[in-house]
């Protein structure tokens, strides 16, 4: 059975950091891609990065880009996602989805049960 835990959210200030951890089991980590996707509150799920099954290649949201780094380890099954410069706009709840095939796409087969992250003074 495919499990997906995530953890590493909380609650901070605006222009602070945190990073996501995804631990991954059930499945062979190392051959797929790994997305994060989002939800903010009262919105639809919004996609914020993937990197392929290497770890070699990663695509980011303009919204996030240049202030957020996907990144995994496979020898230790986990993905990461590493926020900084956060904004109120950032808040929402953080889910790792596996895809299906080792290239990020949308088509994601397994999700976690998300971690919440609020930003606010």
């Amino acid at each position: 059975e495919v499990q997906l835990v995530e953890s590493g959210g909380g609650l901070v200030q605006p222009g602070g950091s945190l990073t996501l951890s995804c631990a991954a089991s059930g499945f062979t980590f190392s051959s797929y891609a790994m997305s994060w996707v989002r939800q903010a509150p009262g919105k639809g799920l919004e996609w914020v990065s993937g990197i392929n099954s290497g770890g070699g290649s990663t695509s980011y949201a303009d919204s996030v880009k240049g202030r957020f780094t996907i990144s995994r380890v496979n020898a230790k099954r986990t993905l990461y996602l590493q926020m900084n410069s956060l904004k109120p706009e950032d808040t929402a709840v953080y889910y790792c989805a596996k895809d299906v095939g080792s290239w990020y796409s949308s088509a994601l087969d397994a999700w976690g049960q998300g971690t919440p992250v609020s930003v606010s003074s």
